[in-house]
């Protein structure tokens, strides 16, 4: 096997450039003073370099072709799988695209967090439309080479096997019955919670509420930590997971929601198979499955009255403006439904509409059927037709308020709303094999969750297909009526 041995120390080397990019745009959004934006997005457009001409050398294709003539056991088989769709997807793309959109992405990225901050759209969009005409290149090489359209050539990249046809299909029929469930859960519920008066909350004490509930959801501070930047993420390598949040002192739920979403997201990356290090296989296996497990821990069972229940203490001792908040009220205030103009504060009745909104205007973006000027416009639309709310003149609560654009990040938004239908249907397959998770939930007794997780999900990496990884956690492939169900059931009760 010294073809598929040779291949294996060439993607242990790959994973070590990944670590050092990794922790270097942790920094980059987190700790470094903006004087360093320029040399730093130089470094990371270098290490990029770096890279891709490592992996797409002509020694890999040859490589490859040797090691598929090798005997391998079917966990080599599947990373000999998983390395050979890396090393075509690199193949695709000459160097100079590659440092070019790095350079690009960098810039627009640096600028956009002062320019959201003043409301400049044309600043923003003067660093845009060169992000854009390189991603319109790189989705060109990547359309022809994989005979698609621009833009499902980038959304294999974040999620292989999914096209536009198929979201279309998805995205179609949830815009179809969600304003209607969105009315009614709007007008069953109170106007009003206790939560909205005036009160104060010191970030140093939402920060110790934070850990402590990283705590409780066994997030490992020996190979993590949180901090805080411009947008919530979640960074660094599986042996060092770096999740931010962003405080707001005039509210804690934010920030607190935040963290539970940027935990489940570390929870997978640091159960990932440790047998198998610096290797594709051991690398979570989809954008839209690493989005299931972040929205697992924060709808599925951090909105929960259950979870809400064992939050509640923990809530009224690190919090001194909460001490009075009684758990109905907390309840309430967490799955109060009110459509706003932020994503990331949105409530999980209104957010899909927010991902088909960018998934439409991305779509047409790519696939050059509009350009960078008629993005607020057609936010602006697509805003009031979905949540009936307006941004004209408001782009930084508008189409400047997300960071994933600015690096060229095309394709990533439609695996938020599938991670959100993945999650609902792994809580049910859960929920049918452990009847008592609601009282274990209540009781702090996350073990069982924990496990099942971990043994359905976490531990198999990139083994499987996206397909065939939730068919054997749940029994079937995506099925979107366990999403339409979980929030019927909680909004509605029914």
């Amino acid at each position: 096997m010294k073809a598929y041995q040779a291949l294996t120390e060439r993607f242990q080397r790959l994973a070590r450039l990944d670590h050092l990019s990794a922790i270097a745009g942790w920094d980059m959004q987190t700790m470094m003073p903006s004087g360093g934006s320029d040399a730093r997005g130089e470094a990371l457009a270098e290490l990029s370099v770096m890279h891709h001409e490592i992996l797409v050398q002509a020694s890999t294709a040859e490589l490859i072709a040797q090691a598929q003539q090798e005997p391998l056991d079917s966990d080599q088989q599947a990373n000999l799988r998983e390395i050979s769709r890396h090393y075509a997807d690199a193949a695709i793309l000459p160097t100079e695209l590659v440092e070019a959109k790095a350079l690009a992405g960098s810039r627009c990225e640096q600028a956009w967090r002062q320019q959201r901050i003043d409301n400049d759209w044309q600043g923003f969009q003067r660093n845009l439309v060169p992000v854009v005409d390189l991603s319109r290149q790189e989705a060109q090489l990547r359309a022809q080479a994989l005979g698609s359209t621009p833009y499902d050539a980038l959304l294999n990249l974040y999620e292989p096997g999914m096209t536009s046809q198929r979201l279309d299909t998805l995205f179609g029929e949830l815009i179809g019955w969600l304003p209607d469930l969105l009315q009614q859960v709007i007008a069953k519920q109170p106007a009003t919670t206790a939560l909205q008066t005036a009160r104060v909350y010191p970030i140093s004490q939402q920060k110790a509420l934070a850990e402590s509930v990283m705590q409780l959801l066994d997030f490992d501070f020996n190979h993590g930590r949180l901090d805080v930047s411009a947008h919530p993420f979640c960074g660094g390598v599986s042996t060092d997971v770096r999740i931010t949040t962003r405080y707001d002192s005039s509210e804690f739920l934010s920030a607190l929601m935040g963290v539970i979403h940027e935990t489940g997201h570390a929870r997978y990356e640091q159960n990932l198979p440790k047998q198998w290090p610096g290797q594709p296989i051991a690398l979570a296996r989809s954008t839209a499955i690493h989005e299931s497990q972040s929205l697992f821990f924060e709808m599925q069972l951090g909105r929960s009255r259950a979870f809400l229940q064992r939050l509640h203490p923990l809530i009224c001792q690190h919090l001194t403006a909460a001490a009075d908040l009684t758990l109905d009220d907390l309840v309430q205030q967490v799955q109060h439904v009110s459509p706003g103009l932020i994503r990331v504060d949105a409530d999980e009745v209104s957010y899909p509409a927010h991902v088909v909104l960018r998934y439409e205007i991305e779509r047409s973006l790519i696939n050059g059927e509009v350009e960078v000027a008629d993005i607020p416009a057609l936010w602006d639309e697509k805003m009031q037709r979905y949540l009936g709310l307006s941004t004209a003149g408001d782009y930084r609560n508008g189409c400047m308020q997300d960071i994933h654009w600015t690096d060229g990040s095309f394709g990533y938004f439609p695996t938020y709303t599938l991670g959100a239908m993945y999650a609902a249907q792994l809580f049910n397959s859960l929920a049918q094999q452990l009847p008592s998770v609601d009282e274990a939930i209540t009781l702090g007794d996350l073990d069982p969750i924990f496990s099942w997780l971990n043994n359905a999900i976490w531990c198999q990496g990139s083994r499987f297909s996206v397909d065939t990884l939730v068919q054997q956690a749940t029994g079937e492939t995506l099925n979107p009526k366990w999403f339409k169900q979980h929030l019927t059931r909680r909004y509605l009760g029914n």
